[in-house]
């Protein structure tokens, strides 16, 4: 697996990885109850919450790549920018702009790779 030493090199292969609707409506579900979660632990002073909030998000997430994907959750080699991913994803995918990012993010890695650059 290539080695990314930037986000903005990440985020094409985080894409690829999340290439299926099914796996991305699973990230947007664990995320949604991450932040619930969240703010149920801040509202209550609760770690049990924030920990909850991280198992569900994890979860989804997973089922959506070992089921649905049929691949291996980025998080494993790149924790950090999975989370930046995934944050990142889930923005676009509340303006509808998902797709359209995908594409273009997508082709201009292949273009990028073809280039040699």
């Amino acid at each position: 697996m290539k080695r990314y030493s930037t986000f903005n090199e990440f985020w094409p292969f985080y894409l690829k990885e999340h290439s299926k609707t099914g796996t991305k409506v699973m990230h947007f579900l664990g995320t949604t109850c991450f932040l619930i979660l969240l703010e149920e632990a801040i509202r209550r002073s609760s770690g049990w919450f924030l920990l909850a909030g991280v198992i569900v998000a994890y979860a989804f997430a997973w089922i959506g790549h070992f089921a649905i994907e049929k691949n291996k959750p980025a998080t494993f080699q790149y924790p950090l920018f999975s989370l930046i991913g995934d944050f990142k994803m889930y923005g676009l995918m509340w303006m509808g702009k998902i797709r359209e990012t995908s594409c273009d993010a997508i082709s201009g890695a292949e273009k990028t790779r073809e280039s040699g650059i």
